[in-house]
């Protein structure tokens, strides 16, 4: 079997992370994987760039990006179809198809011999324009009168409905299979124009190995935090994203007892860290950007609560190595975050955008030691049950052959 993923980077963004540790897993289980990438910074020869056409995409850049349509100028990816990584594939898997350099009108002609699966890592897909749409539902009917033209992938017109209308007529003449890693995108996917294809929830996997729990004394130690300290925990990267909530987590951690803050430390992963712990008025250990995973295992096994207060969000990979590594989490009620945060059993959730019910979560895990343990104990089995890489390799691996062998039989009966 050999499988060409498709997607905006090789290791840039939560879903080229995902991405790439399913192109790891099924190499290491001897399928022939590849990727073609809008972003390459990785140096595998099992990775490639799609091709580029500068001097016909800068002009028509010019006329099609102020009028709202995103993309369509990488007229670059029709020339896949003449790439050996192409040429030779069984199957396809597009991942996160916005961001890169990748045509989505070039996947009817790429899917006309070739199945393909079509991960969704957020909304684009079925929408107008959106990543998020958060209380608009204008995608089920086919958008228009776009109230967030500034959400990203930011739009200069409101084009949306003809862009809704073009994305549709690319899915009647596509061979697609839909895979996503939430229950709730799975939701949305079979009320939008994705409901024509099967769909299938296959979660994310984590590395339940390089992510587990260590001795919390240990690693508070290793980071130098002091004896006695409770921890919390976020990720920084990205402060002035207005999904990522940072403004609310700043309303929360303000409103907290003068006493809480005194025996709390904050943990901040991420390269805005020094921006929050200037505001924030507690005292802060800022570890800047961690790529290395059995570090950020560290800092999660330090921390008695990860805070991760989106506001919109598919399978957060965060919270994901937070489960796998035992530590308990305070969230919102929003996306596909109920799929980790668990009410009472992994950890808290807040009202959406609720800074103050954010901040009872907070208070009510951190002042129960009894009931984070016994979370620490729930968020490690679910993780190992639940969201282990080899149980997301062997759902692809069966996924992948189930819709080979319906195309081999579908050849056969027309012979």
């Amino acid at each position: 079997m050999k499988v060409l993923h498709i997607n905006q980077s090789d290791l840039s963004g939560g879903a080229a992370i995902a991405n790439y540790s399913l192109h790891r897993g099924l190499l290491d289980r001897g399928i022939d994987s590849r990727l073609l990438v809008g972003r390459s910074q990785s140096k595998s020869d099992r990775v490639a760039t799609i091709p580029r056409k500068h001097r016909l995409e800068n002009p028509i850049a010019s006329i099609t990006r102020p009028l709202g349509f995103n993309y369509v100028q990488y007229v670059g990816a029709f020339d896949i179809l003449k790439h050996e990584f192409y040429q030779n594939a069984d199957l396809l898997n597009f991942h996160n198809l916005h961001g890169g350099t990748f045509n989505y009108l070039a996947i009817p002609l790429l899917t006309q011999n070739k199945p393909a699966v079509f991960t969704l890592h957020d909304m684009w897909s079925f929408t107008g324009h959106c990543s998020y749409s958060y209380d608009c539902d204008r995608w089920k009917i086919g958008c228009g009168r776009c109230p967030y033209p500034h959400i990203y992938p930011a739009i200069k017109k409101d084009n949306t409905r003809l862009v809704w209308k073009l994305k549709d007529w690319v899915y009647r003449r596509s061979d697609l299979t839909v895979v996503t890693p939430s229950r709730w995108l799975a939701g949305l996917a079979k009320l939008s124009m994705l409901n024509r294809f099967p769909i299938h929830h296959i979660p994310n996997g984590i590395d339940v190995d390089a992510y587990q729990p260590r001795d919390p004394a240990i690693c508070k130690e290793l980071l130098g935090i002091p004896t006695g300290k409770k921890v919390l925990m976020f990720g920084a990267d990205s402060i002035k994203d207005p999904r990522k909530g940072s403004n609310i987590l700043l309303q929360a951690l303000s409103s907290l007892p003068a006493s809480v803050k005194t025996e709390t430390m904050l943990l901040t992963i991420g390269n805005s860290s020094e921006a929050i712990s200037e505001v924030v008025g507690m005292e802060t250990l800022n570890l800047g950007y961690v790529s290395h995973a059995r570090f950020k295992a560290i800092a999660y096994c330090a921390a008695d609560l990860f805070i991760f207060p989106t506001r919109a969000d598919n399978l957060p990979l965060m919270l994901q190595e937070s489960m796998s590594c035992g530590t308990p989490m305070v969230s919102f009620k929003i996306g596909g975050v109920p799929d980790l945060v668990r009410p009472g059993i992994t950890g808290y959730l807040a009202e959406p955008g609720n800074a103050s019910d954010l901040g009872n979560g907070i208070l009510q895990l951190l002042e129960d030691n009894s009931l984070r343990d016994r979370m620490s104990r729930e968020c490690r089995a679910i993780a190992l049950a639940e969201y282990s890489l080899d149980l997301q390799i062997r759902r692809y691996i069966d996924l992948y052959e189930q819709i080979l062998l319906s195309k081999a039989k579908t050849l056969a009966a027309h012979d």
